[in-house]
């Protein structure tokens, strides 16, 4: 199942790394290891974020994606189920469904 997933981490943190000259081999690390479909980073709220799209096979390889941004950045985690076209089109008979029963 694909996730958006929204992490944003503690400026401290981030601050303390860059610092370090730790911050862009330390995201460039965690990027490696999961692999995402796609990777996006940016400031939201005022906090260095990134937002990455992962196909996670069981809900056990959440604190695989978790856990190094908690533990390197502070961050905090968002997960949200998200679909691609292909999973919407296969989702059609149960939307039809649903419009017969409530609509």
């Amino acid at each position: 199942m694909r996730f958006l997933v929204k992490a944003s981490w503690d400026i401290a943190a981030g601050n303390k790394l860059a610092k370090k000259g730790r911050l862009g081999s330390t995201v460039d690390k965690i990027i490696k290891e999961l692999k995402p479909e796609a990777a996006y980073f940016l400031a939201d709220h005022g906090e260095r974020t990134a937002y990455l799209v992962v196909d996670l096979k069981d809900a056990s390889q959440i604190p695989a994606v978790a856990e190094p941004f908690f533990l390197a950045f502070e961050a905090s985690i968002e997960f949200q189920p998200v679909m691609v076209l292909a999973d919407l089109k296969k989702a059609g008979p149960a939307i039809a469904k649903a419009v017969k029963k409530y609509a």
